[in-house]
């Protein structure tokens, strides 16, 4: 089987990574795309894009791929507040968008949820989010830390969530949920090593989305949104 070409939107540190993992997915890298490349009219052709860019430039570059019928996987993150504008602009191709690509912080999103619709009935606990990056990491709360927060209140998580952010060092990212009364703590971790379990989320997801067409997340990716339901 021949490898599929990607187009790689931004980079830098995931953007590298991401070219550096692409050929163990089946992918040939065929093109990158940065703030000196030219107009969209010159991208070279793909059969998807992985974005790890900057928040500002999403919107552009989906509207751009969007007119040449190139599906995306948006990993950048900070953007959210366009994403009714970003949404509108993804006509005709698919998009997978998520916080975080890491299968096991996927699968922390739906346990957590499960202990969120539990502990709903249960107010005498208080509820925290705590979120750990690398200082260069720009966004603070983390895009999952607001994603796990998200997942609680679909799920009928009403109370009060505390939510902390940490920037120090080259952490890569560690998410915790807390739930604590007077006499016990219930803490969930996910604890991300390095940043390939990223890349490699972001190659699985550009594989999966390949010939579909619509909005989706690394949910339904996994299969886990019948979790969500």
């Amino acid at each position: 089987m021949s490898a599929s070409r990607l187009l790689l939107i931004g980079h830098g540190r995931m953007g590298r990574l991401v070219e550096t993992l692409a050929a163990e997915q089946g992918f040939e890298v065929a093109g990158v795309i940065d703030s000196g490349s030219g107009a969209p009219r010159d991208w070279p052709e793909a059969d998807v894009a992985i974005d790890f860019s900057i928040a500002e430039a999403v919107p552009a570059t989906v509207a751009a791929l969007s007119q040449r019928g190139t599906p995306i996987v948006i990993g950048t993150t900070g953007w959210q507040a366009a994403e009714g504008r970003v949404r509108e602009s993804a006509t005709g191709i698919g998009v997978v968008a998520s916080p975080n690509f890491a299968i096991g912080v996927n699968l922390f999103l739906s346990v957590a949820g499960r202990l969120g619709r539990i502990l709903a009935a249960q107010p005498s606990f208080g509820a925290w989010i705590h979120e750990m990056h690398h200082v260069a990491k720009k966004d603070a709360p983390s895009g999952t830390a607001l994603a796990l927060e998200r997942r609680l209140r679909d799920e009928g998580y009403t109370a009060e969530v505390s939510m902390a952010s940490t920037r120090a060092g080259a952490i890569p990212g560690t998410h915790t949920l807390g739930f604590d009364t007077a006499s016990e703590t219930i803490t969930l971790t996910h604890q991300a090593r390095d940043r390939a379990a990223f890349a490699r989320g972001a190659l699985l997801s550009a594989r999966w989305i390949i010939g579909k067409k619509g909005w989706f997340s690394m949910a339904d990716v996994l299969g886990l949104e019948q979790e969500h339901s």
